[in-house]
């Protein structure tokens, strides 16, 4: 599974002097966001683009879809407020994509293989794929990117990954899982739920609380919009948390906190109730209560467990055959949707694994 620490991945090139012209639509950081994001701070750009001759090790890549991730919004960011380098402005946005390779100088990605990977919000890219510090993943012939991007994606491996060897609940136990209507969260909630635990989902919305329990199979839901999340656990949970997965941090969190079990677990995923402004992620109010009742908070990436990734697809792949595995996906159309897909994740008006094709 390739995979490499560090430099840059995405290739700047001369447009003239190549033999085959080809239309680039692509969407550029135009501004840096103040607090939330808007859709002025993303500029929309058409092209020529002429096809390069590769160096040693590039790839030409033709972008086929999308996944619209909130942790993109940490990246836009001014220096210093993420954990990896900023977005250049007047470049185009970066992110995780479906592709086709139309051309290559790298063994490891034909001419004519398919491949998720960090790509960008264009037509066309080149890439040393070396370069990345983000795993990609090879996708069959015949396997449709949008199945390969939401049930057996990345975000559905991070959910493997978080529930399996994070949180890791015994039978019975109770595990709660925020942003749980969200394509990470459930299928963390569905997980844990396969490996015998006690599930419950937190949501916004009565919507996606009733699919959570009418068809996902939790055991219960809160709705954090109109509940009162603490009060809910408390109720829901006499004998406290045992794991948490953590997609939002902030007041969800503290919530938890308040209710878990002593040795309980906290799996770290994201904190997308931070994402969409300029305040760093809070923690717990009272960090002595993880000293008092033992408990364990580690975040985590996909990253470190890549030499497992073949585990993570065989179960998940397993699982989805024999019904265990719920999957709702997004789909939009059209690169010139980016932008306003995107910004729906951080208002909730998005339903599952949220995906933008090209075309």
């Amino acid at each position: 599974m390739p995979i490499c620490k560090s430099g840059t991945a995405f290739v700047s090139f001369n447009y003239r002097d190549m033999d085959v012209a080809l239309n680039n639509r692509r969407w550029l950081l135009a501004s840096r966001p103040d607090e939330k994001m808007a859709v002025e701070n993303f500029r929309f750009s058409e092209e020529e683009f002429q096809k390069p001759d590769l160096a040693d090790r590039q790839i030409l890549v033709r972008n086929r879809m999308f996944a619209c991730a909130p942790t993109l919004r940490n990246w836009v960011n001014q220096e210093g407020k993420s954990y990896r380098a900023s977005a250049q402005l007047e470049v185009p946005i970066v992110g995780m994509a479906g592709v086709d390779v139309i051309d290559s100088r790298h063994p490891d990605f034909p001419k004519g293989s398919r491949h998720i990977l960090l790509s960008r919000w264009e037509d066309y890219s080149v890439i040393e794929p070396d370069k990345f510090a983000t795993p990609t993943l090879p996708v069959a012939a015949d396997l449709p990117f949008e199945k390969a991007m939401s049930i057996f994606g990345l975000n559905s491996m991070t959910a493997y990954f978080g529930i399996t060897r994070i949180g890791r609940p015994a039978r019975g136990e109770t595990v709660v899982v925020s942003g749980a209507a969200g394509s990470t969260g459930s299928m963390a909630a569905q997980i844990a739920r396969i490996i015998g635990a006690r599930v419950i989902g937190i949501a916004g919305g009565k919507t996606k609380c009733d699919w959570l329990r009418d068809e996902l199979g939790l055991d219960d839901a809160i709705d954090y919009k109109t509940e009162d999340v603490g009060a809910r656990l408390a109720e829901l949970c006499p004998d406290g948390v045992n794991v948490f997965y953590d997609n939002v941090g902030g007041e969800i969190l503290q919530a938890v906190m308040d209710n878990i079990a002593r040795k309980g677990r906290i799996a770290v995923c994201g904190q997308i109730s931070a994402y969409d402004s300029d305040k760093l992620s809070q923690g717990p109010n009272d960090m002595m209560k993880l000293v008092y009742w033992s408990v364990r908070i580690e975040g985590f990436l996909l990253g470190d467990f890549v030499d497992d990734f073949d585990e993570a697809r065989s179960s998940l792949e397993k699982w989805y055959a024999e019904g265990l595995l719920v999957n709702r996906t997004d789909l939009r159309n059209g690169i010139e949707n980016l932008p306003a897909s995107f910004l729906d994740l951080f208002s909730g008006r998005n339903e599952g694994t949220l995906l933008v094709s090209a075309d």
